[in-house]
């Protein structure tokens, strides 16, 4: 049986899942850190690494993402983990 967050998982955009592993992978697994990195992008602040130019989509994206994570107590990478559309 496919578990709800499996189902949610696999209804991600490659760009949802993509900014998932990047949270992981360059930013500890926090979104917070995440997003204060492309806020200060767009603020013309130091930041971190380039996302995309699509900051402001990016940003909608992180806070789905961080908000079904807190909602369910989960981890979404553990879910997307050799997911081949990631």
């Amino acid at each position: 049986m496919i578990s709800q967050h499996k189902k949610f998982c696999d209804s991600l955009t490659s760009d949802e899942k993509m900014l998932i592993v990047l949270r992981d992978e360059l930013y500890d697994g926090s979104w917070d850190k995440m997003l204060q990195d492309l806020k200060d992008r767009l603020k013309g602040k130091p930041y971190i690494f380039k996302l995309v130019n699509r900051i402001q989509d990016d940003v909608v994206r992180i806070e789905k993402l961080r908000d079904y994570e807190q909602k369910n107590s989960i981890n979404l990478s553990e879910y997307i983990k050799g997911s081949s559309n990631a």
